[in-house]
């Protein structure tokens, strides 16, 4: 999700947008409204309570989720096609650059979503297809970006120099947590792979993603503690990005779950793990709804970055019914539907400001100066 404070042209709304240079600045955050839109159909799935009623309305949501989906893709290959020296620029650019991740997790999300939401709707078979297709996709996507992107970070900065650890934000997450989707959904598709060696083969190799980017998120998120503790949460726009934190921690709880009950069949490892890191998970809830309001009242502008609200906290959400499912705990079952309740409000304030800023043009912008630093969220 890139967002900017940056002055911008005046434009004449969505229409003039398609008939102008609309598809001049399509870049990878723009499959973030996939992302969490993704994630409120997903989630339905896994409360410990079912509600058919709430079931229909997921599936209903995960079709304007695929449709979604196939907009921006569209939209993104007629950017690279027409305006090839900016789409290439992307990588370069230290803002822009971290919502690679984006596509990846869009993906994945779904993909799990057409196994948990979708088989009335495309029946078993596509479902397990499209699920397949899309997270091979998304996975080897995922595993380039937890690569190339903090690679060029660290060697080509704004201005050619390497970025430093005081410009750490919650976006630094978003190139390395793809592989923590693939672990935490790739055990969807074992129970649809034929006996024998292919289901191990997929748990190990979620297990080790799961490695990969606990890892790697442990240091990018020790690297945002750093920043807020010395420098504060730093400018109004970067603010939402502070709840992108929820993602590792809430992804890899839901993880541990899924891998454990699809390999050895019980969980007691993954509710090891799960119960201190999903206490951690509400301390930063907590502490990133703390510093929202206060930035609020201050004024927190609109952006792309407010998607920041929905994926992470909806990560938290398949987290905590993992754990209720695990230990038959009623508590986490609650917080797993106040959660869920706050994502839906949430998804639908965002999905309304996303769809006016896109009809009246202004989120269609390209940055055209750079006066204060992008956020990526």
């Amino acid at each position: 999700m890139t967002t900017a404070l940056l002055e911008a042209p005046r434009r004449t709304g969505f229409l003039a947008d398609l008939r102008g240079p609309a598809l001049g600045f399509v870049g990878p955050g723009w499959f973030t409204p996939v992302m969490g839109t993704g994630i409120v159909a997903n989630a339905a799935a896994t409360l410990p309570w079912h509600c058919p009623a709430l079931l229909v309305l997921a599936r209903g949501v995960w079709v304007l989720d695929v449709v979604l989906l196939l907009v921006v893709a569209a939209a993104t290959v007629a950017h690279w096609r027409r305006h090839p020296t900016t789409a290439r620029g992307h990588l370069d650019d230290p803002a822009t650059a971290p919502a690679y991740g984006a596509p990846a997790m869009a993906l994945m999300t779904v993909g799990a979503g057409a196994l948990l939401v979708g088989q009335p709707v495309v029946g078993r078979t596509t479902a397990v297809v499209l699920d397949a297709v899309l997270w091979t996709a998304g996975t080897l996507l995922g595993l380039w970006t937890a690569y190339a992107v903090p690679k060029r970070a660290l060697t080509r900065g704004p201005q050619g120099r390497p970025v430093g650890r005081h410009e750490a934000h919650g976006s630094w997450l978003m190139p390395v947590v793809p592989p923590m989707v693939s672990a935490a959904t790739g055990p969807l598709l074992v129970p649809h792979l034929p006996p024998g060696g292919w289901r191990p083969a997929l748990l190990l190799a979620c297990a080790a993603m799961f490695g990969l980017a606990l890892l790697a998120s442990l240091v990018v998120i020790a690297l945002v503690c750093d920043r807020l503790v010395r420098h504060g949460p730093g400018p109004a726009a970067g603010v939402p990005t502070l709840w992108i934190v929820l993602g590792p921690l809430g992804q890899s709880v839901t993880a541990a779950h899924t891998i454990t009950a699809a390999g050895a069949g019980h969980t007691g490892l993954g509710v090891a793990y799960g119960v201190p890191v999903w206490g951690l998970a509400l301390a930063w809830l907590a502490l990133a709804a703390t510093t929202t309001v206060r930035t609020a009242r201050r004024g927190l502008p609109f952006s792309l970055a407010w998607w920041s609200f929905t994926f992470p906290v909806g990560t938290v959400v398949t987290g905590s019914s993992a754990l209720a499912a695990a230990t038959g705990s009623r508590g986490f079952g609650v917080a797993a539907a106040a959660l869920y309740a706050g994502l839906v409000v949430a998804w639908l304030v965002v999905a309304t400001r996303t769809a006016h800023g896109v009809y009246r043009g202004h989120l269609l912008d390209a940055p055209i100066a750079r006066r204060q630093p992008l956020a990526v969220g």
